[in-house]
């Protein structure tokens, strides 16, 4: 495929002719891109931080759809794929040097932690609403800041979680669906053990997995770490609550939990070592692409309501930031612009099988979500989403927290050190005090 340079594309756009033909793309992402307000600038090239895939269509489509943004507008971009625990850090240490990667996709919210260092990207999240649809309320709240009345951050969406089981075993226990509420959960994971197919839920610090079933839990219990300002509000009923839960969850759990990362519910459930698990729809995506025999026993459902009986969804929140130190802050906008046009956007999401769920509510139409029923739980993960730190101010304590682990550890120092559940939950109302209160 021929690339483009920029003088050439706006010749074959003058013209009408050439430009759709030369670079592959659809003439209407040809035209978004010249109606596009916001121009590279001269000579501009990029460097993206992202965190790496968990599915093989993430990574090659994101990839094919960079180099299309290269063959149309002549900037290059160049990917740093780094671990997910990595990139709070790495994003850290540019804060710190101003220096590093233009944009970097990163977690929950850590563009809180240094908001004044981040370009106002309020024109380009107004241009893609316009287009895909408005935000979610979590998107808004991760990514807009109250104070600075400004978006900090360009919304992405979430890697969704949801219950991934083994259907075959579960009708095996004697369930012929899959429970609605925590309880019934309990009682299938229960069943399931007996029979020797123990669950297995991370309470390691897994930036996705434990933080998801974690928080899930609390908020499904009416707990929360803070109240609305900011007070910290771990100690209560609802928390003991959700912690005897998590004892009890624990007992149905195999063992190695304590030090599970992101990737250990996969190869756990792929390898047919448990029966149950909280994930993205990574292990559906692999067992159909590699596990024939597995794949038709292997079920999603969205998570079991708590004793609220409301929809107390946690998926980790991942969205793009641009540096003020960057040269190329319009080369990054028209970037991000261009990813998340419907056109390159959908091709991604549907490559992946929904492996992201995207922050527009535009996106929930794309054909891929009822492709298959297995898929369908994971387009509906935004809706009644929580932020993290909810119902708190979002902010630099919330991401704090969260990078912290605060939550799962408390449920590890019950479950795994054997600590007292009281003695727990302050352990853990004394770091989110001193958090809260230095931030």
């Amino acid at each position: 495929m021929a690339r483009l340079d920029r003088r050439t594309f706006l010749e074959l756009s003058a013209a009408g002719i050439g430009a759709a033909t030369a670079t592959g793309l659809p003439a209407e992402a040809i035209a978004a891109a010249e109606a596009s307000p916001f121009k590279p600038e001269k000579g501009a090239q990029l460097q993206l931080l992202r965190w790496t895939e968990f599915v093989k269509g993430d990574r090659t489509a994101w990839e094919e759809n960079t180099k299309k943004f290269t063959e149309l507008t002549g900037v290059p971009v160049q990917i740093q794929w780094l671990n997910w625990p990595d990139v709070s850090p790495k994003a850290a240490l540019a804060a710190q040097i101003n220096s590093g990667p233009d944009l970097i996709m990163g977690w929950n919210s850590d563009a809180y932690l240094y908001p004044d260092k981040l370009v106002d990207v309020g024109d380009l999240v107004d241009y893609i609403q316009k287009k895909s649809g408005y935000v979610y309320p979590v998107a808004r709240s991760y990514c807009y800041h109250d104070t600075l009345k400004r978006w900090i951050s360009v919304p992405i969406g979430v890697p969704g979680n949801a219950m991934a089981y083994r259907k075959d075993w579960m009708e095996q226990a004697g369930f012929q669906s899959f429970p609605t509420d925590m309880d019934g959960m309990l009682a299938l994971a229960r069943a399931m053990k007996k029979q020797a197919h123990p669950c297995g839920f991370s309470l390691g610090h897994a930036v996705g997995d434990s933080q998801g079933w974690s928080h899930w839990n609390l908020w499904g219990h009416g707990g929360r770490q803070v109240n609305a300002d900011n007070s910290p509000a771990i100690v209560s009923a609802e928390t003991l609550s959700s912690i005897e839960y998590a004892q009890q969850l624990f007992e149905t759990m195999i063992d190695g939990v304590a030090s599970w990362g992101d990737a250990n519910n996969n190869q756990a459930f792929l390898a047919g070592q448990i029966s149950l698990t909280m994930n993205g729809i990574s292990i559906w995506y692999v067992a159909k692409a590699q596990y024939p025999k597995l794949f038709p026993v292997t079920y999603n459902a969205l998570p079991p309501l708590g004793p609220i009986k409301q929809r107390t969804q946690f998926s980790t929140f991942t969205h793009a930031y641009i540096w003020k130190y960057s040269k190329y802050p319009n080369a990054a906008k028209e970037y991000l612009r261009f990813m998340l046009d419907r056109e390159q956007a959908g091709k991604w999401v549907t490559d992946m099988i929904g492996y992201i769920t995207p922050a527009y509510r535009g996106f929930s139409k794309l054909p891929v979500w009822t492709s298959d029923p297995n898929v369908t739980p994971y387009r509906d993960v935004l809706d009644g989403a929580r932020f993290d730190g909810w119902p708190g101010v979002p902010g630099r304590a919330a991401a704090q927290a969260t990078d912290q682990f605060v939550l799962i550890d408390m449920y590890a120092d019950v479950c795994i050190n054997k600590m007292a559940p009281r003695a727990a939950m302050q352990k853990a109302e004394n770091r989110l005090t001193q958090i809260y209160k230095s931030a």
